[in-house]
């Protein structure tokens, strides 16, 4: 059996986040996109989903809507994936996501491998990632489905400090903040894209939030815990983290996996 080393992994993840000809010069937010969709379908009450099984490989949830463009992360990575035919697509997938943040100033994410690849018949089904045009209620029925609390939810909703939106995806259009290769937040003002959708925007239109961002200043529950987070850069570093960890973990079951080690 060829020697796992996860390091040499990394370092190869590292290697490629620079692509000068993609959005603002690096893949880092779309490899943490795929990290975080390919975990957030986990059902506590099926114990289906999750990271573990990578079934986005299948067109099941591939062509999920909900994960367009989300095959630009895979194709980058699969050179990796050939280079290091032991690692699951699962553990690949999470690793980059983990990678990424650090890399792009983020914290420190626990990861630990020993996810399996599973058949299509595993494809969770579409619908359970959140829905950018809704609200407070759906937000809390997507996560509290996946066992997170309202802390957990704000914190993990930061993520949305990296990236942008595609309008050939999402139909959303911009960035989050100034810096979408860093973590950090700004504010925004409502506006109405020309598809209809309703977005909201600096009054210089330089940055953005979505629908579903906007219910965390809008609800009294979540907009403590942003108040937190907006004074406090380290407690939101260290709650981002333990929450994605955790949600990198949903699903994952490792008695299998580590028989076979």
């Amino acid at each position: 059996m060829a020697t796992r080393n996860y390091d040499v992994v990394r370092d190869d993840i590292k290697s490629i986040l620079s692509q000068p000809g993609y959005d603002d010069g690096t893949i880092g937010p779309i490899l943490v996109r795929l990290a975080w969709h390919a975990s957030g379908t986990y059902d506590k009450t099926t114990k289906t989903g999750g990271s573990d099984g990578a079934t986005m490989r299948f067109s099941i949830e591939g062509n999920d809507p909900a994960n367009a463009g989300l095959a630009i992360a895979r194709d980058y990575l699969e050179p990796i994936k050939q280079k290091y035919d032991w690692i699951s697509y699962g553990d690949l997938w999470t690793l980059a996501g983990v990678v990424a943040i650090e890399a792009l100033g983020g914290p420190v994410v626990p990861w630990k491998p020993g996810r399996r690849d599973k058949l299509e018949e595993s494809s969770p089904p579409n619908g359970r990632l959140p829905d950018a045009e809704k609200g407070a209620d759906h937000i809390r029925e997507v996560f509290y489905r996946m066992g997170f609390n309202d802390r957990e939810i704000v914190a993990l909703i930061g993520a949305h400090c990296l990236g942008r939106c595609h309008g050939d995806r999402s139909g959303y259009v911009g960035a989050w903040t100034l810096t979408p290769t860093r973590f950090n937040n700004q504010f925004w003002q409502e506006k109405k894209l020309d598809n209809g959708l309703l977005q909201y925007a600096d009054n210089k239109d330089r940055i953005m939030m979505l629908p579903a961002d906007m219910a965390f200043l809008n609800d009294p529950q979540f907009k403590e815990i942003v108040q937190i987070y907006a004074k406090d850069k380290q407690q939101f570093f260290k709650d981002f983290a333990e929450a994605f960890g955790k949600l990198l973990e949903l699903g994952v079951n490792r008695e299998e996996e580590e028989a076979k080690l």
